[in-house]
């Protein structure tokens, strides 16, 4: 395990750079500055993986033995500018005196913003799918050249460049940890557009999304997907093994979404623009099989007032004063017949009963689409100190086996409670994060109560998890507060007889009130002796 109070994700390369590009900031804005940067390492990016190709490919334009090969000059300099070639492969064309090595020899200059922004340009209009989707204000005032070139010049090292040729994915990389770093600074608005890894990589190690339709209505800055894919080919599977679906209602973070995955190579649907999944749904026919999102908590202005008889509330009308009920019956409709969804929610959601949300969750559970809540330790996301939970929905709790080829057991009926409040490390002053660890404990956890044939079969462990009933729930007055299901951890066995613990305990407690009367009696003498002049 871990050891507690270390870093476990952060790369020695990563900080250097993050460190570099954060010296660069001066008066401006961490959430200005976010875009500036991560648009930068974006560019960074299409550049490299386009000269990359082009380097390959002008090797085999000069080998003899290669079907690429061509006798002339002119002719293999018609190869190495075909975009066909580029684009066949995924790589975006980058159109000359806008490529990275272009903008680096002119670092220093005063109308570098300018530069970067015709490249941002050039390169929106040679890619249609990245249309509307780069920044293009780096000539703006408060960016000076010095910041600007400061900036080329950081991404632009020799340990980053060898790190890219040796593994291309190091771009993806240093993406997320900014991105991760951007929403440490920049506090309660950051749960906009970054879900913390951990909790990503629980809900996917949870879920297992080898194969099918993944979707995310509220998609963030598109962490979700990223996770999702690098499950799949963790488990060896392949990324064309799932189709990404994603929505997002802020422009900004709707580009960012759009950046991140492109720079990951994982191709995803997120939706002609930007939009809100409760009155402008991109994606209306869709039924996916994977759920998982981080909705905004507790929203109280997401309009439900104009939506009072939305086919989606299938299990009641949700207040106008809190989307928490929404997004639960939003995601519930695009789930297929075999589906399961995992959700964020804060945990104000386990227990309400005001404006009828109590009896939207007593209908979902009567109807046994809940199949498993997880209550989450504190301070996991940045800038946000209220607890959350995980709820984990599906329509069909029987036996099938998944198209993925998931083997489960018949659960009608049961629900899966999970207490995961003392798991986790501080990996600072005001951020915990899960461990390894502790993720694979809460998710093997849930997938042998599942009837996962390759993990031990599950058991109740008091103070952890318990597998209950719905008429036990129901008991309860439908409330999901997992710590109400889980009872208390059972205490070490020291292995000494009951009846000789009581006695001995007896015993001791006599012996301590004897010594009790006896130190009074040594004060009083003393006081006794006491002189007063």
């Amino acid at each position: 395990m871990a050891a507690r109070g270390t870093k476990t994700s952060a790369l020695g390369l990563e900080d250097a750079l993050w460190e570099s590009a954060n010296r660069l900031r001066s008066s401006m804005d961490a959430a200005e500055y976010k875009h500036v940067v991560l648009g930068l390492l974006f560019l960074k990016y299409v550049s490299d993986k386009f000269e990359f190709r082009q380097q390959r490919l002008a090797k085999l334009v000069n080998d003899e033995s290669s079907d690429y090969f061509m006798p002339t000059e002119d002719a293999r300099q018609a190869v190495l500018e075909d975009r066909d070639e580029y684009t066949a492969e995924g790589v975006f064309w980058v159109p000359a005196g806008h490529r990275w090595s272009d903008l680096r020899k002119v670092a220093k200059q005063t109308d570098i913003g300018q530069r970067i922004d015709g490249a941002m340009e050039a390169i929106e209009k040679e890619n249609p799918s990245l249309k509307g989707v780069l920044p293009k204000n780096y000539a703006r005032r408060e960016l000076t050249a010095a910041t600007l070139g400061g900036l080329i010049d950081t991404f632009s090292r020799d340990d980053l460049a060898a790190a890219e040729h040796s593994g291309l994915d190091v771009l993806g990389r240093v993406y997320e940890y900014f991105l991760a770093q951007f929403a440490s600074n920049e506090g309660k608005n950051a749960g906009e557009f970054y879900t913390p890894r951990s909790v990503v990589s629980l809900l996917a190690d949870m879920l297992r999304p080898y194969n099918g339709r993944v979707f995310d209505p509220c998609c963030g800055s598109g962490g979700m997907f990223v996770q999702a894919e690098h499950f799949v080919e963790t488990h060896g599977g392949n990324r064309n093994d799932i189709s990404v679906f994603g929505q997002e209602s802020n422009p900004t973070t709707w580009r960012l979404a759009k950046m991140n995955l492109a720079i990951r190579g994982i191709e995803a649907n997120l939706g002609a623009e930007w939009a809100d999944s409760f009155h402008d749904d991109q994606h209306p026919d869709l039924r996916a099989d994977f759920i998982m999102a981080n909705p905004p908590f507790n929203i109280s202005t997401w309009g439900g007032e104009r939506l009072a008889d939305d086919p989606r509330w299938v299990y009641g009308t949700p207040p106008p004063g809190n989307a928490n009920y929404a997004w639960l019956q939003t995601m519930l409709a695009h789930l297929s017949p075999t589906g399961t969804m995992g959700v964020v929610l804060a945990n104000g959601s386990l227990t309400v009963n005001s404006s009828g949300q109590g009896e939207i969750r007593q209908r979902m559970v009567d109807a046994d689409v809940v199949e498993c809540v997880v209550a989450m330790p504190s301070q996991l996301f940045y800038g946000v100190q209220i607890p959350v939970s995980l709820w984990l929905c599906t329509k069909d709790k029987s036996g099938k086996k998944t198209k993925s080829g998931q083997i489960r057991r018949p659960r009608f009926g049961e629900v899966l409670f999970i207490d995961a409040r003392d798991l986790g490390y501080m990996e600072n002053r005001t951020h915990r994060t899960l461990s390894p660890e502790d993720t694979a404990r809460i998710a093997d956890t849930y997938n042998a109560w599942r009837g996962d044939p390759d993990l031990p079969p599950y058991e109740d462990v008091p103070g952890f998890c318990a597998s209950v009933t719905k008429q036990h729930v129901a008991d309860a007055g439908y409330a999901l507060s997992p710590g109400r299901y889980v009872g208390t951890e059972e205490a070490e066995d020291d292995g000494e007889p009951i009846e000789e613990k009581i006695a001995r305990l007896s015993d001791e407690i006599r012996e301590g009130f004897a010594q009790r009367a006896t130190l009074q009696g040594d004060i009083e003498v003393a006081l006794d002796a006491l002189t007063v002049e």
